[in-house]
């Protein structure tokens, strides 16, 4: 359990034999439970008080603990950090003299982030002391608080207009497409006007709670784009010559190799946002014909709900699965595009039947979430971990419940049937239109028949749609022309009310913020395992399951149109 954990003040407590092995448990368990700060819990739980806390940190780092006194922050010392740079890295300054500047910061046993700052901050020899983060708080609320206008907050406009005039970094560029010089790439890519540009541009996809951020070089401009609620949007275009810096910088960030830009890249970045907010980063390079496209995929723990409850599932459909998840042998198959949300709905099983006494394996490709409790195996095709591999290797393992994070082969499929066969319950997921497809893509796979029918219990097919923004949700009368994308008619409605937003300044102007499941159930049931062995087509299937009871996607996506969530323009896209 405390293995799971790696936080540099739990680690540092332990080992210099200020907590025992129980007294670790207990905080890191808690830890990772409520996320809260682990000196916060050290005194929550009475195991030490702040003053020896501090003190213990100040003696591993050589340095001293501060009292900070708000009447010595004077002008000129809060504007020796940025505000934006203070609210990032959680860190305030505390006394300057000459080049030196003393600061302290919220995480001071974070090696990273110093080094960024040192970065970032250049010209400036930095100090770490120890300060209390209820003080460096208050210090960052009031004086660097985005209303206070303290600390020359800077912005994405002030950053990309020094960066188009900072006529050294384009030369610099223009050598290294000639030369490929490793060791430039890396001090551009170190360079303080780049590692702001990166951070802010990563901070402000977060902000805006983008799933996916898209750095995509082309012939004449460089543009970034951000994917919010399932659409792109374009933000302001740097510089063309940017782009080999900031891609490097990325692959600095992820541990990746900067020389190689030939072939695709994977990795992964720990980004800190202040304070105890982090997100994980997954990163993807991918060598086009100018450049180097990367994309990062933004995997924010904080604003993701793991509990089945909050899928939005319809009631029968949220019962059926409670009853499937704990069955003790089948497969339990989630489809639909990518992107869609069928990892997060696996997940949320998997929390749900994560119990003392059973035994959980996963494959995944990558493993998007850390979840307590649960064995997690990242596929690594390069060195032959593929998903049947570990499959075969699970068997082994004695589990009771087993996730494969695609059945994208043969050998997979079979492999799962097998261990559904031997008393084992199998969640997976397939790439296919909706939920009757599944069956035809296993038996286009290879799959007999016999087999599917035998051990699968049902196909759970999902989209996810953009929702109305509820603060400018405005009803509306649909044409008759709206309504026949839908195969309705005006008789159809009877006092039914339609919502669409115009836009406001909580949604950007969309009309939309944040996205709904939508989802369609096909139980197997007798008649439906006759035509499986019969190897009746996707339409049959789909015939059938709608004769026994199936509400289908494009029938739960009006249900949301009527409930007010969605609008017509999402379900017809979407279904």
């Amino acid at each position: 359990m405390a293995d799971d954990v790696s936080n540099p003040l739990l680690a540092l407590v332990k080992d210099q034999g200020l907590v025992d092995d129980l007294q670790y448990e207990e905080v890191a368990a808690e830890f990772k439970r409520s996320g809260k700060p682990v000196f916060q819990i050290l005194q929550d739980f009475g195991i030490m008080a702040l003053e020896d806390i501090l003190q213990a940190m100040a003696n591993h780092l050589s340095t001293e603990v501060v009292t900070i006194h708000e009447r010595d922050m004077t002008p000129q010392l809060v504007q020796s950090i940025p505000g934006k740079t203070a609210r990032t890295y959680q860190c305030v300054p505390i006394a300057q003299a000459g080049s030196t500047l003393q600061i302290a910061l919220m995480e001071p046993l974070d090696p990273g982030r110093i080094d960024e700052l040192g970065f970032i901050l250049k010209g400036k020899d930095l100090q770490i002391v120890i300060a209390d983060p209820a003080s460096i708080q208050k210090v960052l609320d009031k004086f660097y608080s985005t209303d206070s206008g303290g600390g020359d907050d800077e912005s994405m406009s002030e950053i990309l207009k020094e960066l188009g005039d900072d006529q050294d970094i384009a030369k610099e560029v223009e050598v290294l497409e000639d030369t490929d010089d490793a060791k430039v790439m890396e001090n551009l890519a170190n360079g303080a006007p780049i590692v702001r540009f990166v951070n802010l541009v990563v901070f402000q996809a977060v902000q805006d709670r983008a799933s996916d951020i898209h750095f995509e070089p082309f012939e004449t401009e460089f543009r970034i784009r951000y994917r919010v609620d399932g659409a792109l949007y374009e933000m302001s275009p740097p510089p063309k010559h940017l782009a080999l810096p900031v891609i490097s910088r990325i692959k600095v960030m992820a541990n990746l190799n900067i020389s190689e830009r030939r072939v695709p890249q994977d990795g992964r970045i720990h980004f800190h946002l202040g304070g105890t907010r982090s997100v994980d980063l997954r990163v993807s390079t991918l060598p086009t014909q100018f450049g180097e496209s990367v994309v990062l995929r933004v995997l924010d723990r904080s604003s993701v709900n793991l509990e089945v409850e909050s899928l939005g599932l319809p009631k029968f459909i949220y019962e059926y699965v409670n009853d499937v998840i704990l069955r003790p042998n089948g497969i339990f198959v989630v489809t639909g595009p990518t992107g869609c949300g069928k990892t997060t709905t696996l997940y949320s099983c998997l929390r749900r039947v994560n119990t003392i006494d059973s035994k959980l394996l996963t494959a995944e490709d990558p493993v998007e979430y850390d979840i307590e409790g649960i064995m997690q195996v990242a596929v690594n095709e390069g060195v032959g971990l593929t998903f049947s591999k570990a499959l075969r290797s699970f068997l082994r393992q004695d589990p009771d419940i087993i996730m494969v994070g695609e059945m994208r082969d043969l050998e997979t499929a079979q492999i799962s049937i097998q261990a559904s066969l031997t008393g084992h319950l199998v969640l997976s997921t397939l790439h296919t239109n909706d939920a009757p497809g599944a069956v035809t893509r296993l038996i286009d796979m290879g799959v007999e028949p016999f087999l599917i029918s035998s051990t699968l219990m049902a196909v759970l097919g999902q989209r996810l749609v953009r929702r109305v923004c509820m603060e400018c949700r405005t009803p509306f009368e649909p044409t008759e022309s709206q309504l026949a994308t839908l195969n309705l008619s005006p008789h159809d409605l009877g006092e039914k009310v339609f919502y669409y937003g115009r836009g406001c300044g909580t949604c950007n102007d969309t009309g939309y913020k944040g996205r709904k499941g939508i989802f369609e159930l096909m139980v197997i049931a007798e008649a439906i395992r006759t035509l499986i062995n019969e190897r009746a087509p996707t339409v049959v299937l789909r015939q059938k399951a709608v004769e026994l009871g199936m509400v289908t996607l494009r029938e739960d996506g009006l249900r949301s149109i009527f409930d007010g969530d969605t609008t017509i323009e999402e379900v017809v896209k979407y279904t």
